[in-house]
């Protein structure tokens, strides 16, 4: 009996392609989700608002393995989100890259000897936006082939006119609070670049470096003098004292005395300071304060001269010695040599590993150097970013990430703002011909005559303001009252403090401004409700991804080989809350396989007449329909309770195993014996079938957005699965009678079917069987199943029984009766049981062995110990097992 909905299915069947092939289908399908506008916010509807910002990508950048991932589960989160019926706006945007982007169109101006300064400011500038309208955002087409489900109406950019005015605005309220002032101050500074730059562009590497150690002061032994030892030695014409410990009596004497310093010809002063550790080396250190972080700290709290004596391209300068001019690693050589000619390098080119600073952007060696800058008054920022988390109005997932948190933001130090660029957003302070200061706001100018600042913004000041600049602060706007504060921040543990930190410290600065908190109940606003923070990418084999180890992956060549859903299912199953997560091939081709299996499982299905529907009552459906049903509300339950938790991994395996091993191992197989049944139970499992189906796609559609949008429709006819709703309890208690009669089943199945091939008998050969203390109340219904896919017929009037087995189940033990005669090829199973004993007797002799020594058994622990002794006991029973059935052919 046929349905004509089951005859629609087949027809849709048909019109599937034979196999699954994403690059034939991913990027219209995804075009007509954009179009159809699937993704983009109304912020005129009744629904609940749930709102994500993405992380701006950098403008120069291209969509690497951490992206990936980011992207995969803001999209889950917007996908689930919007199927459970709120408004979702999940908001991209890109970052201007301030030094990145400045690099390159540089980089492109020399190769025709040209450089910025040859086109001045203003052009400049206009040859950089240039850029990035021709060759900027690459990123968004990858973002695309990812499936990001991205708003793309309400796309942002940091350098945009109205995030501009965010910029202007938060910087003017900062500066009339007194948390920005201009001071001298020591910054990470790149010669290559001529800038400061932020603690996160400064990679910390290991490198060899040469120690020399120095002597200050009279070359006469008898007088005084003091030996230092530098991996530095170019620094010491900044020299400015040298320190001591207070209680290391070599140097309680000359303590307040000066030193003769070996180039400069001044007297140098011998400090007391605590910072000094008279174990290391000589327990005397020079102080170079405009060069070094402790330095600086010992020069302010001695309040000693700071000269800089390097300029903007790390030359040395302004120190009056032959040395001006030079590069400071040719210094560095050419001081060495002079003070070895004078006799004062006491221990020359020691080797010695130390870690030194380099500029992520160029790659050199930053110099700590003295530098007027802008500054933001961290103190009271940060104690409300941090107030934000211990209130719990900011929740960070996983919790054991808030003391990274709080050890952060409790200790944070006074944040370099400006950079000494041209592309950014200008500081918009302005200067009087008399020496006046006045910070201009954006609907403001500065008096005629006056001269702005010539630096930028720090990059992560205008990213800072993301949450809500994005949305059109500072003025009201629809999506601020809809959509602000976000929902959630999904982003790197790696970043916590640097972008994370900055959002909170802006975000609760401006909380009470009245355009935030306008239509809401609480004032105590923050930038998101929850901050959820995953791992890092490793190898699979848990190394990090680096270009110099060559191990890293390029997410798009894996779009290319297994399609985006393979990608995505890989990073989704692999990330938990904090914890890092390992890929390889492997497991792509693990995520492309289990799609393949969806798609080929659901194909069959409709080939079958599967269709949605109402489902008959209970009492009409058999204990597999039940249970697969029971079984769905549960794996639903753990999947909603994940996917709130953040806990992606736990989500996708739950869904891997239930729709392979439960749907597509166990009920497809069940429901073939069902499809060949009389009367209506092909037509009862036809719509069982595919309203289990029908859940499971729209389970997996956020994690996998393109094969369940092609399945669901084939399905269901429905419009698409973006805009399906999620499914829901059903609550109906589970039926535990058909539960246990479908585990009794498949322990039955499963035994037969290992048995037969201990026995060698082929997968497809049936056997005549007999099943003795089968309890007809409960596998009676199930006898079709077990014959079918134990590979198990009747047995005949001439039925002998060669072999037999027991299994126990729930209720009793059945004794399986089968007659393998003529079916077996006895010389072969013979050579196969022979080499199996072998390897059994050979692990057993080896594990005997290792238990009966004395010495191993001291020292091993016990778990080791009890391992070995588990695989004894395996190997013990193997052997008995084999020998018993090498007899029983022996016999034949």
């Amino acid at each position: 009996m046929t349905s004509a909905a089951s005859d629609n299915s087949r027809n849709r069947a048909d019109a599937l392609p034979k196999s699954w092939n994403p690059s034939e289908v991913e990027a219209e399908m995804y075009e007509r989700w954009v179009a159809d506008g699937y993704f983009t916010a109304d912020t005129s509807t009744d629904k609940p608002g749930y709102s994500i910002v993405l992380p701006p990508p950098n403008v120069t950048g291209s969509l690497h393995m951490g992206h990936a991932l980011d992207h995969t589960l803001m999209d889950t989160l917007s996908r689930r989100k919007r199927m459970q019926g709120f408004e979702v706006l999940w908001l991209p945007g890109m970052d201007h890259a301030g030094i990145a982007t400045q690099n390159i169109v540089e980089k492109q101006l020399a190769v025709d000897g040209k450089t910025k300064e040859d086109f001045g400011r203003e052009l400049f500038i206009d040859k950089v936006w240039d850029w990035k309208r021709e060759s900027g955002g690459a990123i968004q087409w990858q973002m695309r082939a990812l499936g990001d489900g991205v708003d793309w109406s309400r796309d942002r950019f940091t350098m945009d006119e109205g995030l501009s005015r965010a910029v202007q605005t938060i910087f003017k309220r900062l500066f009339e609070a007194g948390l920005i002032y201009r001071a001298e101050r020591l910054v990470n500074w790149s010669p290559e670049l001529r800038t400061a730059i932020s603690d996160i562009e400064v990679k910390h590497e290991d490198v060899a470096g040469e120690l020399v150690s120095l002597r200050y002061g009279s070359l006469d032994d008898s007088e005084p003098h003091v030996i230092v030892a530098t991996t530095r030695v170019e620094t010491m014409l900044g020299d400015t004292a040298v320190a001591v410990h207070p209680e290391d009596p070599r140097y309680r004497a000359l303590i307040g005395t000066t030193l003769y310093h070996p180039i400069t010809g001044r007297q140098i002063p011998i400090v007391a300071d605590d910072y000094v550790d008279p174990e290391f080396g000589s327990g005397a250190v020079k102080i170079t304060p405009a060069h070094d972080p402790n330095d600086f700290e010992m020069g302010l709290r001695h309040n000693l001269p700071m000269p800089t004596i390097m300029d903007e391209r790390g030359r040395i300068t302004d120190t009056g010695t032959e040395f001006d001019g030079m590069d400071r690693f040719e210094a560095r050589v050419k001081v060495r040599e002079r003070l070895a000619a004078e006799g004062r390098v006491v221990a020359e080119k020691r080797p010695y590993m130390h870690s030194v600073g380099h500029s992520e952007r160029s790659g050199e060696a930053i110099e700590p150097r003295l530098s007027m800058q802008w500054w933001v008054k961290v103190e009271t920022l940060a104690k409300a970013a941090g107030d934000a988390v211990r209130n719990g109005d900011t929740v960070i997932h996983p919790a054991s990430q808030e003391p990274r948190w709080f050890d952060w933001v409790d200790n944070m130090h006074d944040w370099t703002i400006s950079r000494q660029l041209w592309w950014g957003h200008r500081i918009p302070i302005w200067y009087g011909p008399e020496g006046e200061v006045v910070c201009v706001g954006p609907d403001e100018t500065a008096p005629a005559g006056w001269v702005q600042d010539p630096d930028v913004l720090d990059t992560w000041f205008s990213s800072g303001l993301w949450p809500f600049s994005t949305m059109g602060w500072p003025d009201s706007t629809v999506e601020l009252e809809k959509f602000y504060p976000t929902s959630v921040l999904v982003t790197g543990y790696d970043i916590l403090f640097f972008w994370v930190a900055r959002m909170m410290m802006f975000g609760t600065f401006v909380a009470e401004d009245p355009v935030l908190t306008a239509g809401k109940d609480d004032v105590a606003q923050v930038p998101f409700k929850d901050v959820f923070l995953h791992g890092l990418i490793r190898d699979q084999f848990g190394k990090k991804m680096s270009k110099s180890r060559g191990n890293g992956i390029d997410p798009l060549d894996w779009i290319r080989s297994y399609g985006a859903d393979a990608l995505r299912f890989t990073l989704a199953r692999g990330a938990q809350p904090g914890g890092d997560l390992s890929v390889g091939e492997p497991h792509a081709l693990a995520s492309r396989s289990f799609v393949t299996k969806l798609f080929n499982a659901t194909k069959f299905a409709l080939m079958n007449g599967a269709h949605t529907g109402d489902l008959p009552a209970r009492a009409e459906l058999t204990d597999a329909d039940r249970w697969i049903i029971d079984r769905l509300e549960e794996v639903r339950a753990e999947v909603d309770s994940a996917f709130d938790a953040y806990e992606f991994g736990k989500a996708c395996e739950a869904l891997y195993h239930f729709a392979w091993d439960e749907l597509c191992d166990w009920y497809l197989e069940l429901a073939k014996v069902q499809f060949a049944a009389e009367g209506s139970r092909a037509e009862t499992t036809a719509v069982l079938l595919g309203n289990v189906l029908d859940s499971v796609l729209r389970l997996l559609h956020p994690v996998i957005p393109f094969v369940t949008e092609s399945l669901w429709q084939a399905l269901t006819g429905g419009e698409s699965v973006v805009i399906a709703t999620w499914p829901q309890a059903t609550g109906v208690p589970t039926d535990e009678t058909s539960a246990r009669r479908i585990s009794d089943a498949q322990r039955l199945i499963t035994e037969i079917r290992r048995f037969r091939s201990d026995q060698g008998l082929a997968d497809k050969q049936k056997v005549a069987a007999k099943l003795i203390g089968l309890d007809p109340a409960d596998l009676t219904d199930q006898r079709a199943s077990v014959a079918n896919l134990a590979r198990l017929t009747e047995p005949g009037d001439e039925f002998t029984a060669t072999a037999s087995l027991e299994i126990r189940l729930s209720a009793a033990t059945v004794t399986v009766e089968l007659d393998t005669s003529g079916s077996v090829d006895l010389d072969a199973e013979r050579r196969r049981l022979e080499k199996d004993l072998a390897a059994a007797e050979k692990e057993f002799a080896a594990t005997t062995t290792k238990l009966g020594n004395e010495a191993f058994l001291a020292k091993a622990p016990e778990p080791v110990v009890d391992k070995i002794k588990g695989r004894r006991d395996v190997a013990e029973s193997e052997v008995i097992r084999i020998s018993a059935r090498l007899t029983e052919l022996s016999a034949k």
